[in-house]
């Protein structure tokens, strides 16, 4: 549930603490989708399984000890569907440091064997620019130390603990030193996301918590191969791994000119925005918002990102996660019903039409899951719709009046009526159609389809617009949900025609809405206005100063009362 958002100054070391960001995102399963489709983690560590009981009948490893079970207390955080957790080594067909040989640097030659320090190991790859050499006959002496392509290489002592590299693909031959470990897996193809594992702050923090030492910071292999590893199916890790890298090198980028490029800025602030609508139940909405909300100094800094921002308040409302519910709110079921019979009543007293009665909504129309309480309904379920007319050009005595008539160029992209240009005469008002103020107009044809607004005055409007007068609803709440990206994009996929898409009427009746308790749609909406005024300030401070950056660093997320 967000309070409200502070507007801070730049914080140094933002573009480190975004990639910190994205890879906590990634290790918990929260920066692509999972596809059910997927074959899951249990049966890939099953895979694992057979092939080290392969591996050590035909004796190339040693039998390993059985694993400690893992409690439930020791799991730092929840795993999606098909994912499982697992001690690193479960993954592994060795683990083990290096050794030094005797005489340290007197035995390092100008050429040979590379001999792999902590100072060789980082985590975007092997720097071998000041690599030391041992003779072939020392490397022969030291066959447990060897590193193969593809080994993962994991610093275990100093100032660069922690730290963990890739040996590539084409890599002929080295060993390495006792400050280092090699993490071999059983399947290299787990190489890849376990290392964005190895990296995260999930291991990195868990090296901090059981690192000895009084003067040098050291980490055992036996508490290191007991670390929890998140794994998730095999076709999403390649995805997971894809999705990092385009992210990394965006950060690259903002590192190197200080600024992402418009499609790049746009890219990382969809990604990382998504994990907040994609939160299920509010507490895992809370615990996601403190954890980008402190990068927002580096994206929040144009108004296009402010619009992203702006754009997932209102999804998160229609979600339900943007104020916490109240089991004693009588549920959207109930006010359905007290709709339909309100429009029963305004049918026999001949102020509407009686509407055509309506299809139920199948559970595989629903685009997600409501919280308890709510109710999908489709738009007509709410209220009287209709649809504009012009009145006969024909005829100009239509036209000579003093009555606002608006068409789609009134309705701006920013959810405002502008006034009218043209007027049409009390006969040319009767041949069109009339909203109320309140009534919620919305563009249904053309390049501007799905524009909308609230009239603001009593006027007339042409047929290329579509209204609702809500019955028994927060005209408010209809307006945002509506002026959301979700409906927005129902909305178009609606549309019939390439060129020009159009929506008919009868089809925008039967677009679905998301409808919480009349009460709680009050609260919707007043926690709404309130974090978009903020986000007014916040393009203000970009307009009035575009030399100097206006940033977002923090949200405070508070408990549901």
């Amino acid at each position: 549930m967000l309070l409200h958002l502070n507007l801070l100054a730049t914080a140094p070391g933002g573009v480190a603490r975004l990639r910190e960001l994205i890879l906590t995102l990634a290790v918990q399963g929260k920066l692509v989708p999972q596809d059910p489709k997927d074959e899951p983690a249990s049966a890939l560590l099953k895979k694992i399984r057979a092939e080290k009981d392969r591996q050590i009948l035909e004796g190339k490893i040693k039998r390993d000890r059985p694993l400690a079970e893992i409690a439930a207390e020791e799991k730092p955080f929840g795993l999606p569907t098909g994912w499982e957790w697992v001690r690193l080594n479960s993954l592994l067909q060795k683990i083990g440091a290096g050794s030094t040989p005797l005489g340290g640097r007197e035995v390092y030659v100008p050429s040979g064997v590379k001999f792999l320090r902590s100072q060789n190991v980082w985590d975007d790859g092997l720097r071998l620019n000041a690599v030391a050499y041992i003779k072939p006959a020392t490397h022969a002496k030291m066959a447990g130390t060897v590193v193969v392509a593809n080994d993962l290489l994991f610093n275990i002592t100093g100032a660069s603990i922690g730290r963990c590299a890739i040996v590539p693909s084409n890599f002929d031959e080295a060993n390495v030193s006792q400050h280092v470990t090699i993490v071999r897996t059983v399947l290299p193809a787990l190489n890849a996301f376990l290392h964005k594992v190895l990296v995260s702050r999930h291991v990195q923090q868990a090296v901090m918590d059981v690192q000895v030492g009084v003067s040098r910071e050291g980490l055992s292999i036996a508490k290191l191969g007991q670390f929890l590893i998140p794994v998730p199916p095999l076709a999403e890790q390649s995805r997971i791994v894809t999705r990092v890298e385009e992210l990394m090198r965006l950060c690259d980028s903002l590192e190197a000119k200080g600024q992402l490029e418009a499609t790049q800025h746009a890219q990382l602030v969809s990604t990382l925005l998504a994990t907040l609508t994609d939160s299920e139940p509010p507490a895992q909405l809370a615990d996601n918002w403190h954890r980008i909300a402190t990068h927002f100094d580096l994206l929040l800094d144009r108004p296009q990102a402010v619009d992203a921002l702006e754009q997932t308040i209102l999804q998160l409302a229609v979600r339900g996660l943007l104020v916490p519910q109240d089991p004693q709110d009588e549920p959207a079921s109930v006010l359905l019903k007290k709709i339909r019979a309100e429009k029963d009543k305004l049918i026999a007293e001949g102020k509407i039409k009686r509407d055509k009665p309506l299809p139920p909504i199948a559970e595989d129309e629903q685009p997600f899951a409501l919280p308890s309480g709510w109710a999908w309904a489709r738009v007509e379920n709410l209220g009287v719709t209709q649809t504009g007319g012009t009145p006969a050009s024909s005829k100009p005595e239509y036209f000579d009046g003093n009555f606002p008539f608006i068409g789609p160029g009134q309705i701006t992209p920013a959810g405002k009526i502008l006034p009218p240009e043209k007027f049409i005469s009390e006969r040319g008002r009767l041949e069109s159609t009339v909203a109320e103020p309140g009534d919620i107009l919305m563009v249904c044809i053309g390049g501007s389809i799905g524009k909308c607004a609230a009239a603001s005055y009593a006027t007339a409007f042409n047929q290329q617009i579509n209204s609702i007068r809500p019955v028994l609803v927060s005209n408010e709440y209809v307006l945002n949900a509506m002026t959301g990206s979700e409906f927005m994009a129902m909305v178009v996929r609606t549309a019939t025609g390439s060129a020009t898409p159009i929506i008919s009427k009868g089809k925008w009746d039967l677009l679905l809405l998301p409808l919480p308790p009349l009460a709680e749609q009050s609260r919707i909406v007043t926690r709404v206005a309130q974090l978009r005024r903020l986000c007014f300030e916040l393009r203000q401070r970009l307009a009035a100063s575009p030399s100097t950056q206006a940033h977002l660093a923090e949200a405070l997320v508070a408990e549901n009362p």
